[in-house]
Formats: C-alpha cells, sequence, structure tokens
C-alpha cells in the first residue's frame, strides 16, 4: 500500500522518514520509490513523494506451558 508526502522547504530524506516512519534510518525505501529525486539532498516545498506504508511486526503470541494455563 501506498500513500503521499508533500515536502517542506528544508525536508531531507531522513527527515522526511523520521515523520512518516518514526525511524530515519528507513529513507533508503523512500529513494526506492522516488528515485527522480535522489539527487535532491535537501528539498523545497511542495514536491510529492510516494510512501510505502511499512507494516509493523506483531510479536508471535507467547504460548504458556500447559502448567500455567488457565
Amino acid at each position: 500500500m501506498l500513500t503521499k508526502y508533500i515536502t517542506q522547504d528544508g525536508d531531507r530524506w531522513d527527515t522526511i522518514s523520521e515523520k512518516v516512519y518514526g525511524d530515519p534510518y528507513l529513507y533508503p525505501l523512500l529513494l526506492l520509490f522516488n528515485p527522480q529525486y535522489q539527487d535532491i539532498t535537501i528539498f523545497p516545498a511542495g514536491i510529492e513523494l510516494i510512501v510505502p506504508i511499512v507494516e509493523e511486526e506483531t510479536p508471535e503470541e507467547e504460548v504458556a506451558p500447559p502448567w500455567q494455563k488457565d
């Protein structure tokens, strides 16, 4: 699934990643979906970027041993 982000003056790949994912180190994913802007380091306002949705992994349900089950 995809969404969009409109840049603000002064945005960088890592700051956009922090805003949309809460993690500045996921910026390579943004670059992958927006290769036409890969040469931009500091964005001007108004560029529309494609932002792929990253689903969070849900921790596996803990399985209790039979003697601890209710």
